[in-house]
C-alpha cells in the first residue's frame, strides 16, 4: 500500500468545516509530522499552531516498516519542488495541467530533488484519463460527451474560486479557468487523455512515460462519470489482457 497525501483540490471542504482555506498549506505540515510520529507506534506529544496531543499513541502499528511509502500529489507551480526537496515520490494529473505545462513543472521537481542532494531522479506517477475501444473511432467518440462534460465542470469549479484571497493569485486562477474552457476536444485528445485502441493507447503510454519519465501510470476510468459499467469494464479488460503485458 502507498499512502497518498496532499495538500488541497479545491477549497470547498475547508469552508463547510469553517477553516479558512489560507491555513491549508501549514494545516498540511502539521498533519503530515503527527502522522509519521504516530506511525511509530510510541507515546508522543505534540504541540502546533493547529493541532496540540499529550502522550498519545496510535495502535496497531503499519504493517509495512518504518511506515507505507509516502507519495505526495502536485498541482500548483510551487508544490512541485517542494515535493522534489523532501524526496517524496510525485502524483500528478492532468485535469489542470496539459502534458508541456507538466513537463516543464518536472523538470522543477527533479531539479530540487537534486539539489536536495536525494539519490536518484525522483519518482513520478501519473494520472490519466484512459478509454479502450475496438476501434479508434469507438474509443473517440463513445467518451467524447462524459470528458467534455468533466472539463466544463472542472472550469466551473476554477472560476468559483476566483476572487478569493485565499485560493492563490487570481490571475492565474482566472487563466487556468479560460483555458480549461475553452479546450476543444482534439485538445483533450491531445494534450489531457489517453484513448484508443490496445495498440494505439500501447503507444500513447509509452511515449508519456518515454516524454515525461514516468515510473507509473495510474488509470482513470470514468472521470466524466457518464460511461455506462460495461464500457469502463471493457477498457479494463483491454488494458489488463493486452496493454499492460506489453510493458512488463
Amino acid at each position: 500500500m502507498h499512502f497518498g497525501i496532499g495538500r488541497s483540490g479545491s477549497p470547498h471542504a475547508y469552508d463547510v468545516l469553517g477553516i479558512p482555506y489560507a491555513e491549508s498549506q501549514a494545516r498540511f505540515e502539521e498533519a503530515l509530522q503527527i502522522i509519521r510520529e504516530a506511525w511509530k507506534g510510541e507515546p508522543f506529544s505534540y504541540a502546533g499552531t493547529f493541532y496540540r496531543f499529550e502522550q498519545v499513541t496510535v495502535s496497531p502499528r503499519p504493517y509495512q516498516a518504518p511506515h507505507p511509502p509516502l507519495r505526495m500529489a502536485a498541482n500548483s507551480p510551487e508544490t512541485f519542488p517542494v515535493v522534489g526537496r523532501l524526496g517524496l515520490p510525485l502524483f500528478v494529473g492532468l485535469r489542470d495541467l496539459d502534458i508541456p505545462e507538466l513537463r516543464r513543472h518536472l523538470r522543477a521537481y527533479r531539479e530540487a530533488w537534486r539539489e536536495a542532494h536525494h539519490p536518484g531522479q525522483g519518482d513520478v506517477c501519473l494520472r490519466v484519463p484512459i478509454y479502450a475501444g475496438t476501434t479508434e473511432k469507438e474509443a473517440v467518440e463513445e467518451p467524447h460527451e462524459s470528458i467534455t462534460d468533466f472539463f466544463r465542470r472542472h472550469a466551473d469549479l476554477t472560476r468559483a474560486g476566483i476572487g478569493r484571497g485565499d485560493t492563490g493569485p487570481a490571475a492565474r486562477r482566472q487563466a487556468r479557468a479560460d483555458q480549461l474552457a475553452r479546450l476543444s476536444y482534439d485538445d483533450i485528445l491531445r494534450t489531457r487523455v489517453a484513448f484508443g485502441t490496445a495498440a494505439s493507447l500501447t503507444d500513447r503510454l509509452a511515449g508519456l512515460r518515454e516524454e515525461l519519465g514516468l515510473d507509473g501510470i495510474v488509470a482513470e476510468l470514468n472521470p466524466g462519470g457518464l460511461l455506462p459499467m460495461e464500457r469502463m469494464q471493457r477498457t479494463l479488460r483491454i488494458l489488463t489482457h493486452e496493454v499492460i503485458p506489453a510493458f512488463r
